[in-house]
């Protein structure tokens, strides 16, 4: 059986912090569409208020495909970037 090679520590919290500010990021970005086209911030399902339930279903299912969408890109950014920092001397080794 081959071994997987384990990502080191570093790397990891790399990847955690890129992937966490994707998703705010990709968040922030519905907020601010949301409120441009409908006017308001876009419904959460713990919030009182008019919003029905399309439109609820609506802002979860957006706000959760551009989150995943963005989490994956800086997951896979931050996996190159690391490879990248084996082979180039000038940058930091986040594999070690």
């Amino acid at each position: 059986m081959v071994d997987k090679p384990s990502t080191p520590l570093l790397a990891k919290a790399v990847g955690l912090a890129t992937a966490a500010a994707a998703a705010w990021i990709a968040s922030q970005a519905v907020t601010q569409g949301w409120k441009a086209t409908r006017g308001h911030k876009p419904p959460k399902a713990e919030d009182p208020g008019d919003a029905g339930l399309a439109e609820i279903v609506a802002a979860a299912a957006l706000t959760g495909a551009l989150v995943a969408v963005a989490r994956v890109f800086a997951t896979r950014g931050t996996a190159r970037f690391a490879e990248r920092t084996k082979r180039d001397p000038d940058l930091p080794d986040l594999t070690a």
